[in-house]
């Protein structure tokens, strides 16, 4: 190879004179600029090598055709070289050639060029000893400057033309270099592709309509002509390679939309079926290439990979480069670092930039709020900066998915390196220059959710001896539509988030087809088409067009717009276009390619005029189509996921316990996830076993109707360890000792720092309370470790040859107090990622309650910045941090029983405040509300460690738990979960709304929620209807609810769902005030409802009726009653 890019010390192109001679037919060569091998002989004055340096480069080469570089960019250094090299060149016989550095273009991005130096080495303007460059000519110079640099010496500028002459270079662009594949001999690749996609054909219908063979022969004619066939073989053939490996897959993108693909295997979607049109796949008339997006479990797509290396020549296959680029905030954040302005102040800019998708900076000056601090003298400098660089690259990484795959060495073709994310080799050049060069793009992506569906459909193998199918499961089970309608979908593939689960909630979906266009318009954009979506399906709306000739496209969305296709099918109905126009229009839309847009449109009105169809309708469907410009999804991808969707959401509703194993183990780097996990599994009364050497797998395990936990969850247990142990297990009986246990497994691999893990998470409960356990390890270890090598010399020890003595020789465990709780709680979270056996805010919270206004789990899309919160929490990390200014302040990560988020510390409240944030403790805390994309943190003003708090009056705590003035206040969406007994928040069904108490801290611990006296309860008349029309009763009057105390926590679920359904079903001005048991029912906490009721006489008799007499209590409260 000539230039060497992918090994060596320094990972530098570079080449070593012997292969660059053997190379040089035909190249240019220049000496370089002051780091070149000759300029830095003569920075030393070392002549002779210098004069052999230009000579055996000047043989190389060849006469004329190696140049010495003369640069002049005001550097005094290289003044001196230019002598040296004007002193060289008549020596040696060498031409010279004026040329400049280029670094920036213009020679006022001088400034915006140092910033980026800075940012780049991490440092800023005032860093001592950092990279900067010693002028600013460093810029792209014209003509007239280069030639005032050198007048008496015309000759250099000269030079430059003579070598642009002589360079002769064509890049070949636009052919394709399709992969050389292997047929049956007599066939071509577009012959057995045929052959192959008829076959596919018949096994998946049988015996296909003509619609499906037309469909079929048309693909392939569109397929062939374009001269895609070998890449269909090449992808059919790798899925093939996955599917017989028993790695899970399937197609996302526009792809599914071609019963070629669904015939080859590739994709499980029936286009006919979904109504997918192949166009928006494939169109002769718009020639781009095809582009098969392939999703595999996302821990096995390197085989995969591995396979097609192997298969097509790993000279030849190669991941895909990307170029991470600063966008408009990011720009405002590195610039405003590097100036060395306060976190707050920049963090106050960036986000006055509205968060749009690929919104630019030279667009958000349009918004008032930005707008002010461009424009200002103060802050100006800054985004200027900023604007020069938006949009350059900050940094290359690997491509998340694509691969190339070429006919001949990529070496021959492009420059390669190492890849950023495995061993393999990547391109240099980014997606569009490879497909530019001809060469075919395959996408390889991972998805940790088929991970999760092939490993639940094989527990359920091995535990139920159940085959199945996901291919083949029925698409109308009664209990997955169930559990979707529910709104449970923890854990369902791209329905999880809190404003996905309120709509998938009220749209109850009855089919695929509504699941696939609840994934399209859950987006930005789209969104705003969800409530017409929800009220024409459940005919709270009539169903609309905007013309009748879009009755047959649109009936199956009830006539809203929802997937990019919809505007290809109104240029079919309105307008007569084909398909391949219809996508072409389509395409155009969503790449804002105005020229093209135009003409098509006027086209459009023209064909719609012939059909009667007015010019003013088809502007509302443009209009109606503008939200999907940037964010709409096509019908085959959405079709795709939300199949995906429907079947992780069947094997929740049918099995539940091998599923949600499948889901923790997915997850188990991911802390939050597996705690998220967790608390969807003890909602659904599924029990989590603590990890045990006795019991668990390696990962986490169906046991009956429960789940263990896995030994790769717990930190310091690494896989070796765990296999050791379970592999020590398997060999007889259980250990009857510490000991023993130590005798059988490699304590090369459990090692003490292994078995005090596990012993911190009570997996060695067995043999004592962690703390005994861990006052023994070193005396059990240091028995079997001789034990072991007792055996390993052929000794046998007296207990082996006497079994009947087996365990005399073990010394018993020291006498040692039991860990205290907080201490084994705060083992389990440090080593497992989740309190398992306990909370340890269960203990706290009731206490807390009265000063907490919300939780963490009740920041959602519904929130907002800046508004007031006051949370109680356990600090569980403090990450301490020091500001440009050389301030200090702290990020930390609190916990409550709903969730976990940071609370940012700015300098001032650190300062003040550092000694009360104790990892482990308690706090209570206030601040305001912040948002970056979707995450949601606490900027804190005050708190208040709990320990201290016990010790004050209620007055004296609410005066330390301060928040300045001008924010809005939290709407006290939610109040603190009790202890055990309690119903935790994540099991209060939706809709009951956990809000402040009515009651606060001069509530008596015991009280049951008893009304004012006098207070009379409203009963129902006897003769009753069972809907009466609201009556009117006082403006103050309050419903209050009350659930049985000591009954059931699913008993109580029950309750409180048939009561939300009810309220719902009624809205109104009445007031509802819902007492949810705490404390095992020794107490009622009340929470009023964020949704008032319509007030009838007969509620109580139908509330009573559907609940059972005994598990409610109704009043009604008024002083006016």
């Amino acid at each position: 190879m000539l230039f060497r890019s992918l090994d060596g010390l320094y990972y530098k192109p570079r080449t070593d004179h012997e292969p660059l001679a053997r190379h040089a037919e035909g190249l240019i060569g220049l000496s370089g600029c002051l780091n070149g091998e000759i300029a830095r002989a003569l920075e030393v004055d070392d002549w002779e090598h210098a004069r052999s340096l230009a000579g055996r480069y000047g043989e190389i080469f060849g006469a004329g055709r190696f140049f010495l570089e003369i640069q002049d960019h005001g550097l005094p250094e290289q003044r001196r070289l230019n002598e040296q090299l004007f002193r060289l060149a008549p020596e040696v016989g060498l031409p010279l050639v004026l040329t400049n550095d280029l670094h920036y273009v213009r020679a006022d991005q001088r400034d915006a060029h140092d910033v980026l130096l800075c940012i780049g080495t991490a440092s800023n303007l005032e860093t001592p000893g950092r990279m900067k460059f010693g002028s600013g000519d460093f810029y792209l110079k014209s003509p007239e400057q280069m030639a005032a640099l050198f007048p008496d010496r015309p000759e250099l500028l000269r030079n430059t033309r003579l070598i642009a002459e002589m360079v002769e270079f064509e890049l070949e662009l636009g052919k394709t270099r399709v992969p050389d594949i292997a047929v049956p001999e007599g066939e071509t690749v577009e012959s057995w592709l045929t052959k192959e996609a008829e076959r596919g054909l018949e096994r998946r219908y049988g015996t296909p309509s003509e619609a499906a063979r037309a469909r079929l022969a048309y693909e392939l004619g569109v397929i062939v002509q374009m001269g895609y066939a070998a890449y269909f073989l090449i992808v059919a053939d790798f899925v093939r390679f996955a599917r017989e490996q028993g790695i899970a897959t399937t197609c996302r993108g526009s792809a599914p939309g071609s019963i070629v693909t669904y015939a080859l295997g590739i994709t499980p979607v029936d286009p006919l079926h979904y109504e997918l049109p192949f166009e928006r796949f494939l169109n002769q008339d718009r020639v781009t290439m095809p582009d098969i997006d392939i999703d595999f479990e996302d821990g096995r797509r390197d085989e995969v990979i591995r396979y097609v290396s192997q298969k097509y020549g790993e000279d030849r296959v190669a991941q895909i480069i990307t170029f991470g680029t600063m966008a408009a905030r990011a720009s405002i954040r590195d610039v405003g670092r590097v100036l060395g302005k306060s976190y707050g102040e920049v963090d106050r800019i960036a986000k006055s930039v509205p968060p749009q998708l690929n919104i630019t900076l030279a667009q958000a000056r349009k918004f008032p709020e930005f707008a002010a601090y461009a424009e200002g003298a103060e802050h100006g400098r800054l985004i200027a900066l900023a604007e020069q660089l938006e949009g350059v690259v900050r940094n290359a990484s690997t491509h998340a998915a694509g691969v190339v795959i070429s006919r001949e060495p990529l070496t021959e073709i492009m420059a390669l390196q190492r890849a950023t994310n495995s061993e393999g080799v990547m391109t240099q050049i980014e997606m569009h220059g490879v497909e530019e060069l001809g060469l075919l793009k395959f996408d390889f992506l991972g998805l940790a959710n088929l991970t999760i569906l092939r490993t639940a459909v094989d527990r359920i193998r091995e535990t139920r001896g159940i085959e199945i199918d996901l291919d083949k499961i029925p698409l109308d089970d009664a209990k997955t539509f169930a559990l979707l309608a529910s709104g449970e979908t923890t854990g369902i593939f791209q329905l999880e988030s809190p404003g996905m689960r309120r709509y998938i909630k009220e749209l109850r979906p009855t089919s695929v087809f509504d699941l696939a266009a609840m994934v399209a318009l859950y987006r930005p954009g789209p969104m705003a088409n969800i409530p017409t979506y929800i009220r024409r399906k459940h005919g709270q709306e009539a169903v609309a067009y905007l013309h009748p000739l879009l009755e047959p496209f649109l009936k199956r969305t009830f006539g809203v717009f929802v997937y990019q296709e919809d505007i290809m099918a109104a240029a079919v109905a309105l307008g007569g276009f084909s398909g391949g126009k219809a996508d072409t229009l389509g395409y155009a839309v969503r790449k804002k390619k105005k020229k093209v847009l135009d003409g098509l449109k006027q086209e459009l009105v023209a064909g719609a005029a012939e059909r009667g169809v007015a010019r003013a309708t088809i502007d509302k469907v443009f209009e109606a189509f503008e939200p999907f410009t940037d964010y709409g999804f096509n019908k085959a991808h959405a079709t795709c996921y939300g199949l995906i969707a429907y079947q992780t959401a069947y094997l929740k509703a049918n099995y539940t316990v091998e599923y949600m194993t499948s889901v923790l183990n997915a997850f188990r780097s991911k802390e939050e996830k597996v705690a998220a996990a967790i608390a969807e599994c003890r909602r659904l009364g599924i029990t989590v076993l603590p990890p045990d050497v006795d019991f668990s797998g390696l990962d986490f395990e169906p046991e009956g109707e429960a789940i263990r936990f896995g030994l790769l969850g717990i930190k310091n247990v690494g896989a070796g360890a765990a296999e050791s142990i379970v592999a020590a297990r398997e060999t007889g009986d259980p250990a009857a000792s510490l000991q023993e246990l130590c005798e059988r497994i490699d304590l090369r691999l459990a090692n003490k720092r292994v078995l005090e893990a596990l012993a911190k998470v009570g997996a060695l409960r067995r043999f004592g309370h962690p703390a005994q356990i861990l006052l023994a390890l070193d005396d059990a270890i240091a028995g079997g470790s001789s034990a072991q090598r007792e055996r390993a010399v052929g000794q046998v020890g007296l207990f082996d040859a006497m079994p009947e003595l087996a365990g005399a020789g073990i010394v018993s465990l020291p006498n040692a107090a039991e860990a205290s709780t907080r201490e084994r709680l705060r083992w389990e979270r440090e080593l497992m990622g989740v309190y398992l056996s306990d909370h340890p805010m269960n203990a706290l919270a009731p206490a807390m309650q009265p000063y907490v206004d919300t939780m963490i789990g009740d920041f959602d899309e519904e929130s907002f910045a800046d508004e007031t919160a006051t949370l109680g929490a356990i600090v569980q990390s403090i990450r301490p941090m020091v500001t440009k200014k050389g301030t200090s302040m702290a990020i930390v990560t609190i916990e409550d029983l709903t969730g976990s988020m940071e609370a940012v510390v700015f300098s001032q409240v650190w300062e003040a405040t550092k000694d009360a944030w104790v990892e482990g403790e308690g706090v209570l805390v206030a601040g305001r509300a912040d948002q970056r994309g979707e995450q949601w943190s606490l900027l804190v003003e005050s708190v208040l460690p709990w320990e201290e708090a016990s010790r004050l009056s209620a007055e004296a705590i609410r005066s330390k738990l301060v928040v300045s003035g001008n924010g809005r206040g939290h709407q006290r969406r939610g109040t603190a979960p009790s202890r055990s007994g309690g119903i935790p928040k994540g099991l209060v069904p939706e809709g009951i709304d956990l809000r402040a108490p009515i009651l606060r801290e001069s509530a008596p611990d015991e009280y049951e929620g008893d009304v004012p006296q006098g207070a009379p309860t409203i009963e129902p008349r006897a003769d009753a209807p069972a809907r009466p029309d609201a009556v009117e009763i006082p403006p103050d009057a309050v419903l209050h609810i009350r659930f049985k105390a000591r009954q059931s926590i699913e008993e109580t679920i029950r309750a409180m769902e048939i009561v939300k359904g009810e309220l719902r079903s009624r809205p109104g001005g009445t007031r509802v005030v819902v007492h949810i048991p705490q404390a095992g029912g020794a107490q009622l906490l009340p929470m009023e409802q964020r949704r008032g009721v319509a007030w009838d006489a007969g509620l109580p008799a139908i509330l009573r009726d559907r609940v059972g007499g005994e598990g409610i209590e109704l009043e009604l409260v008024s002083s006016g009653i």
